[in-house]
């Protein structure tokens, strides 16, 4: 059944992109270069009010968007919530209430004097669920945010509803992410940085990894990766895929890391029909 599901949902989504190829712009990730070709309302990012929840000895800013069932978009290494992509955001909040936050140290997230960990991140993730009022959130991990999304569906299975892996790895340790390595390594050793990119960059020197605890997650769960990914090469989304039992593995052709900076209509569409898949009709 996951087989079947991997290629029916690959198929899907090359003619997906393949149709609307031409929106597409790999200029940067700053570029609005896609329109939703359904009438979604247009969110704005910087106009939203940050709002703050007290978490774990912290203060994490916060916005919030749309209406409907939750979901919790996990930032990357160095992002805040300001980073997102307008138009996929605003997919999105179209058929959800979307939650855009930023790590402790991070943005609008205060610190305090404790070593940051991916651990300590997933738990800031689960406790902020609760603090917005819910028992449990889909949630979306992009880059970094895969790999703190990864932790928190494995330490707190039950604060997840649905899951969406974005540009992922299960550790910076293995071959195929030395680019990304040393990128994180040289982050880490970068004085002229933020406080709080040095502590994501040790945070992610020190993770352990996940691989040994994928196989144990019975979560709905959906990889996405561009096949021009260098960072987090596409073979680690499908080996990723191969340990997660049912799990879904979309792979946009010619897309870079966190695509959804250059298709935002691609990938919102395609969480879209991942998180409606038996969802019940209001």
């Amino acid at each position: 059944m996951k087989r079947i599901q991997t290629i029916l949902l690959i198929i899907a989504f090359a003619v997906l992109y393949l149709a609307a190829s031409g929106c597409v712009d790999n200029s940067g990730p700053s570029q609005e270069v896609a329109q939703p070709h359904q009438n979604y309302s247009v969110v704005s990012l910087s106009d939203t009010p940050v709002r703050y929840a007290y978490i774990n000895g912290v203060t994490l800013g916060y916005r919030e968007f749309g209406a409907g069932e939750p979901i919790l978009m996990i930032p990357g290494f160095s992002a805040t919530m300001d980073g997102w992509n307008k138009t996929f955001i605003s997919i999105l909040a179209s058929k959800y209430h979307v939650y855009t936050y930023d790590h402790r140290g991070m943005g609008y997230s205060s610190d305090n004097n404790v070593t940051h960990t991916i651990p300590m991140y997933a738990n800031d993730a689960a406790g902020l669920i609760s603090a917005l009022g819910y028992e449990s959130m889909h949630v979306y991990g992009a880059s970094m945010g895969s790999s703190t999304s990864q932790q928190l569906v494995i330490d707190h299975p039950d604060r997840v509803r649905k899951l969406i892996l974005d540009s992922n790895t299960y550790s910076i340790q293995i071959p195929e992410t030395k680019i990304l390595f040393g990128l994180i390594k040289g982050s880490a050793e970068n004085s002229t940085l933020s406080k709080g990119i040095q502590e994501e960059a040790r945070a992610n020197l020190m993770w352990n990894g996940s691989f040994d605890n994928l196989s144990g997650i019975r979560n709905d769960v959906m990889l996405v990766v561009g096949t021009d990914d260098v960072l987090t090469p596409d073979v680690i989304s499908t080996r990723m895929a191969g340990q997660i039992n049912g799990s879904w593995l979309v792979r946009f052709k010619g897309l870079p890391h966190t695509g959804y900076h250059y298709a935002p209509v691609q990938y919102g569409e395609c969480a879209l029909t991942f998180l409606g898949m038996n969802e019940t009709p209001a």
